[in-house]
């Protein structure tokens, strides 16, 4: 299953709970991998902490070489890296994405991605970390994956670029994916005493769009997760938060 977490807006929570899951799945015997697609690195950095300034092979040196820039291309797996943790390996970025993403689209490589990913093997799930916006990367990720999930603020912000994402999506689906389905919207940073993010989470209930039924907590101990790079499952699996990663996941399994 190759999941891609999507949200044009920054700051929603996109890596965290894409490495959350990823951790979830891992701990529970699942061989997972988390390619991370930001020019950012978040997740790379959270999955591999310091050591991420050590790796030579990024996904920056795999569109190289979809590129052409290297005389003897290697596959996608040349490119993955074993976490600390057990079953969990990640596709590290690197900031030079950003200087290739012009030329990549230019020369139409959206493919590509998913090309690859078909000959990849040994892999029980692919979480797909992206961009804050819709780009040659983000497309190329939605073209690939099985199904997206949607991480939303409980903000009208959020909700005012939710419907604008959701037409980029159908657009992808329409024109290069049609086995794309959105899985489902995230409801991240909830804060259940607050009246806004009930009210806003039924409204869009009531629109039919397919909010999940796990929230996700707003907690300082996600920081200290993303601190000592270690996702909470592991960091504290009994904490409210690691119970509900876990939860949300139960509800994506097929």
């Amino acid at each position: 299953m190759r999941r891609v977490v999507f949200n044009q807006k920054g700051g929603v929570g996109k890596s965290t709970i894409a490495c959350n899951l990823a951790a979830i799945g891992a701990a529970r015997g699942r061989k997972t991998l988390v390619l991370d697609l930001d020019s950012q690195a978040n997740a790379s950095r959270y999955l591999l902490g310091k050591s991420l300034a050590e790796q030579r092979k990024t996904l920056a040196e795999f569109f190289d070489d979809i590129l052409g820039y290297r005389l003897f291309p290697e596959a996608l797996d040349a490119f993955i890296v074993p976490t600390q943790f057990a079953n969990l390996a990640v596709a590290p970025a690197n900031s030079r994405l950003d200087d290739l993403h012009g030329k990549l689209e230019s020369r139409y490589k959206m493919y590509k991605l998913r090309e690859s990913l078909d000959k990849l093997q040994g892999y029980d799930d692919i979480f797909i970390d992206t961009p804050p916006a819709l780009n040659f990367f983000t497309r190329s990720a939605l073209i690939a994956a099985d199904t997206c999930l949607i991480p939303f603020d409980c903000d009208d912000f959020s909700r005012q670029a939710l419907y604008a994402l959701l037409d980029s999506v159908r657009e992808i689906q329409g024109d290069h994916n049609r086995n794309l389905r959105i899985e489902g919207i995230v409801v991240n940073h909830y804060q259940a005493r607050a009246n806004l993010p009930g009210q806003l989470v039924e409204e869009l209930r009531a629109e039919g769009l397919p909010v999940l039924d796990a929230f996700l907590s707003a907690s300082i101990r996600i920081r200290e997760s993303h601190h000592l790079a270690m996702p909470m499952v592991y960091l504290d699996e009994k904490h409210k938060l690691s119970r509900e990663f876990a939860a949300l996941y139960d509800l994506l399994r097929p």
